[in-house]
């Protein structure tokens, strides 16, 4: 009854078609501006929200900053992880926001991946570029919201995750569609993950270079633009994941969590 509901709602459409982790950091300073956001801080220095919130753990509610306010800005850092006890390796893609099968692959002495032990190093594929197109992304969708008088949407590192995880999935698989041979239907894939909402949708691309190029595309598709657009929706997460080829896949999730 309620995926009927659901299903109503949404436009899905193709397109055109430790926490002692051993996080080593170079920072430098930066001095709040009228108009900044942390979501634009972080676009600015090719950086994810999370990255910026864990610089900055005096930060408490990221929605609250203020002219002159001083960021620390992580400049480096390293790419080994220690296992924690704990720890499995979707928790570490989890926690590094980057997909499970990205992991794997920086990793493949690791022949058993349900077999961690307490000390063992991870290496952490530097994903920053990826991160900075979600972000991107993110800013030019609320960009177009605030343009028309709508309510701009808030990010979930949560719904990016599984955003993230359905990019991967559609290169791992050879496919390009809203239903995945592996977690079936968006509404389906969020909800293994946890997630709970009244309303939920999904934009799909590959092939874009920018997340400009990818967000034209986008709303000049009626049902992509849309999904964009709507109000029913309140958030939004954005995934990037690039193909052995350097081919970008980007998934836009959105939802009205409850």
């Amino acid at each position: 009854m309620v995926k009927k509901i659901l299903l109503n709602v949404v436009v899905l459409t193709l397109l055109l078609c430790m926490l002692t982790t051993t996080l080593a950091m170079a920072a430098t300073t930066y001095t709040v501006q009228k108009g900044d956001t942390l979501a634009k801080i972080a676009s600015k220095y090719g950086l994810t929200i999370s990255e910026l919130l864990s610089a900055n753990p005096s930060i408490k509610n990221p929605e609250l900053i203020y002219v002159g306010q001083k960021i620390t800005i992580p400049a480096t850092k390293m790419v080994t992880y220690s296992v924690q006890k704990g720890d499995t390796m979707y928790a570490i893609a989890k926690r590094f926001e980057i997909s499970y099968t990205e992991l794997l692959k920086a990793n493949p002495n690791i022949k058993n991946p349900d077999m961690n032990y307490v000390g063992q190093k991870i290496t952490i594929p530097d994903t920053k570029s990826l991160a900075s197109y979600e972000q991107q992304v993110f800013e030019l969708v609320n960009k177009e919201r605030a343009a028309r008088g709508l309510a701009t949407f808030k990010y979930s590192n949560d719904l990016a995750y599984v955003a993230r995880l359905k990019s991967q999935d559609m290169i791992n698989k050879k496919y390009f569609s809203h239903t995945s041979p592996t977690y079936g239907s968006p509404f389906e894939m969020m909800e293994q993950f946890g997630l709970r909402f009244s309303a939920a949708g999904e934009n799909i691309a590959y092939g874009q270079k920018t997340a400009a190029e990818v967000m034209s595309a986008w709303m000049n598709s009626p049902g992509h633009r849309a999904n964009i657009l709507s109000s029913a929706y309140t958030t939004i997460g954005v995934g990037v994941a690039k193909a052995a080829n350097g081919t970008l896949y980007w998934t836009q999730m959105f939802m009205n969590p409850y």
